[in-house]
């Protein structure tokens, strides 16, 4: 860490080894971290566990977004903790702790880019590099009060990265705010391929009548803002069918990608692992090939269909997830019923490949909610334009 204390706790205390960047550029004066599982040239990558830290050599190279960004003229500032190997959605890492959530301190940040939500919402850099494999952006956006994008699956190169499922994983991004926020997606996206230009809004009728009444009420101040300046969205029907199977496929399908990866590691080197992650390993060391197999056929379907409902110029206008971030002292039942409610809303765009922008949006019990806007596959840098366009 670069960073003379660190009251968030969101930093891994790895030395201070400095990183030059650009003396210029579009970001000149922006500070940064890295979430610890991008290689930094001068640092080991931990990937939130001991045995991977324990294991990893110094980094001779870095991750093309991390080069990127010090091309851009931003200061690198540390790397960020990360939730064990990426794989949960709270942050609450039972080997190197749980960041703070500054927006609601009593709640967790939000995992697996907890030390990048964190260090962001609590002013400790202007910007930060996370990933989002199933939900790893959107939920800690949410949670903390940020902007995260989630972007069309491919669009930012993951080499020198750790991967976690491969065909979910995306390299997404935090800031507090949308200008800052547009002006690291100048530097990290491509060109759009989608056009926008004239968007046609659609609202995701099913998953909001899924939010509790207090959420609802949250969201409704900017559901009729966004009326109001674009005309009321036409309501759309994410699951036309049961939402259980899809989920359970992407379940069966993600796993099976994990074990696929790190299943071997895990078996000959029988890490010490959070209670939650152990339980994962041991689900995913029993996902077949057929229920691989058969949940890709359920994934192409519902891809397809989401795909067709967006169409070339469709935005949908979605609940980031159900409500704000659970609270630190939530049971294990709590916190596992939240996450599998979560995946409803964070399901579509990682089943489908498609962009995902989550802007603050309100508050439930004085902790953040966030909205989002789903996009066509190549139009991210035109959401975040809408999204400044609707006043978000």
């Amino acid at each position: 860490m670069l960073l003379p204390e660190d009251p968030a706790r969101a930093f891994m205390p790895y030395p201070a080894v400095p990183v030059p960047n650009a003396p210029d550029g579009p970001l000149a004066g922006l500070t940064f971290a890295v979430k610890d599982l991008f290689d930094v040239a001068g640092y080991r990558t931990g990937c939130g566990n001991p045995v991977k830290l324990a294991q990893s050599p110094v980094a001779e190279r870095h991750a093309p977004p991390v080069q990127a960004l010090l091309d851009a003229g931003a200061r690198f500032v540390g790397k960020a903790h990360t939730e064990e190997l990426a794989w949960s959605l709270y942050g609450t890492n039972a080997h190197f702790g749980t960041p703070l959530n500054p927006a609601a301190p009593d709640r967790v940040p939000g995992g697996s880019s907890s030390g990048s939500a964190s260090a962001v919402a609590a002013g400790l850099c202007d910007i930060a590099l996370g990933s989002d494999t199933g939900g790893s952006v959107r939920a800690p956006a949410s949670f903390c009060g940020l902007y995260g994008l989630r972007p069309t699956f491919g669009a930012i190169a993951l080499d020198e990265c750790m991967p976690l499922a491969p065909t979910f994983d995306t390299c997404g991004f935090f800031a507090r705010d949308l200008a800052t926020f547009g002006r690291m997606a100048s530097v990290l996206l491509p060109a759009d391929t989608a056009d926008l230009s004239m968007p046609h809004l659609m609202v995701a009728a099913d998953l909001f009548a899924r939010l509790p009444a207090a959420s609802q009420a949250a969201l409704a101040p900017r559901l009729a803002a966004i009326g109001a300046i674009s005309g009321e969205p036409a309501p759309a029907i994410v699951y036309p069918d049961a939402q259980g199977p899809i989920y359970d496929a992407f379940r069966k399908l993600q796993s099976y990608e994990i074990y696929a990866v790190h299943g071997a590691w895990f078996e000959q080197q029988k890490p010490v692992l959070g209670p939650p992650i152990a339980e994962r390993f041991a689900y995913a060391r029993t996902v077949t090939e057929a229920q691989a197999a058969e949940a890709r056929i359920i994934r192409t379907r519902f891809a397809e269909g989401f795909r067709a409902l967006l169409g070339a110029r469709g935005v949908l206008v979605s609940p980031a997830v159900q409500g704000p971030a659970p609270r630190l002292d939530d049971s294990p039942q709590g916190l596992d019923a939240y996450r599998h409610e979560a995946m409803a809303f964070l399901c579509p765009a990682g089943l489908s490949g498609l962009p995902q922008l989550v802007v603050p949006a309100g508050t439930v019990d004085g902790a953040p909610i966030g909205l989002s806007l789903i996009g066509p596959a190549g139009s991210d840098r035109q959401l975040i334009a809408l999204a400044a366009r609707l006043g978000l």
